[in-house]
């Protein structure tokens, strides 16, 4: 009994997460002549719907600044906290404790409360409109939860391979990039997908520091486009759909190595 209902249970969060693709499916490829219902699937299929959200929402454009900022903010996030991650994880010293406990104690800090301070700060260093200044912006805000997740994956790393490698003549910065860094592909992939998603779904800092149509991400394009297209559901449904697409497929390729790198990184950490 315990194990069917558990079953019903997974089934149940199954339906709930599916039912919202489905209808943002069904939309995306109805034609808008069509009235009937939104769950009722239409017997043609209208790719209309895509080339009209693209070319109205402008999602060309949006797409560049989304894999910009996105691919940028992931590399350095990824280098950075590495590095920083590489001797909290080795060298378990009070000041080392002090760093780690003082960079995850920003985890905590909302982004909001400082947004005045910072837009503040964007307009002073001229950074209003400019990719780095927003990258910057992600990577300050990711690098916290990049460190946690690896100093704890690092802690997983027997210690044995360092003093090995030492004894073979390594440098410690062989040791971190020919013996630690290809073992960190599993939390590698979890930082990408966790903040990846994060970073690529951003509103705040976007609509804040990226005010021109050139430079604007898919969030912000999308939130312009459905406040102007509300009234035309299948335009908006097929511009989300094409928004939410890199993430997902990011998502199927990396899925294999989330589950481990999530649990090694945590429970060490």
């Amino acid at each position: 009994m315990s194990r069917i209902l558990s079953r019903l249970f997974l089934a149940v969060i199954c339906i709930v997460h599916l039912v919202p693709f489905y209808l943002l499916l069904n939309l995306s490829f109805k034609p808008t002549t069509d009235t009937s219902s939104k769950w009722q699937p239409s017997s043609a299929m209208s790719w209309d719907n895509f080339s009209n959200a693209w070319s109205e929402a402008h999602l060309s454009t949006a797409l560049i600044s989304n894999l910009i900022i996105t691919a940028g903010s992931i590399v350095l996030v990824v280098i950075i906290g590495s590095f920083a991650a590489y001797p909290l994880a080795r060298h378990r010293t009070k000041w080392n404790g002090f760093i780690y406990m003082l960079s995850i104690s920003c985890l905590v800090v909302p982004s909001l409360t400082i947004l005045v301070p910072l837009y503040k700060f964007m307009v002073d260093i001229h950074g209003m409109d400019q990719y780095w200044a927003v990258i910057l912006v992600q990577v300050a805000f990711a690098l916290p939860l990049s460190i946690f997740l690896m100093t704890g994956f690092m802690g997983t790393v027997p210690k044995e391979l360092d003093e090995a490698a030492l004894i073979d003549g390594c440098s410690r910065f062989s040791i971190f990039l020919r013996i630690i860094m290809p073992l960190l592909k599993p939390i590698i992939a979890t930082i990408v997908i966790v903040l990846g998603v994060q970073i690529w779904n951003d509103y705040q800092f976007s609509v804040f520091f990226l005010q021109k149509p050139d430079v604007q991400t898919i969030p912000v394009a999308l939130s312009r486009f459905i406040s102007q297209y509300h009234s035309n559901i299948n335009w908006v449904a097929a511009g989300c759909l094409v928004g939410m697409l890199p993430m997902t497929l990011a998502y199927l390729f990396l899925q294999k190595y989330f589950i481990k790198g999530m649990a090694d990184g945590a429970v060490k950490g």
